[in-house]
């Protein structure tokens, strides 16, 4: 197991779910929160997905 990914993943996946709900808290002052939101929504999964992938192959991956 290579612990250093699969706790980066981690780190990435914590990350993601803070921005997402920090950015939660400021749609109201936006212009347009829908787009807003759309625009978060985009960025939090595609890291918190790049976590979960780093998580599963360090997971399954031997360290040398």
């Amino acid at each position: 197991m290579n612990l250093r990914v699969a706790i980066t993943g981690a780190a990435m996946v914590a990350l993601a779910l803070g921005f997402f709900f920090y950015m939660g808290t400021m749609m109201p002052r936006s212009n347009d929160p829908a787009a807003m939101m759309q625009t978060v929504g985009i960025t939090s999964g595609a890291v918190g997905a790049l976590g979960v992938a780093m998580i599963v192959f360090g997971a399954l991956r031997r360290k040398r």
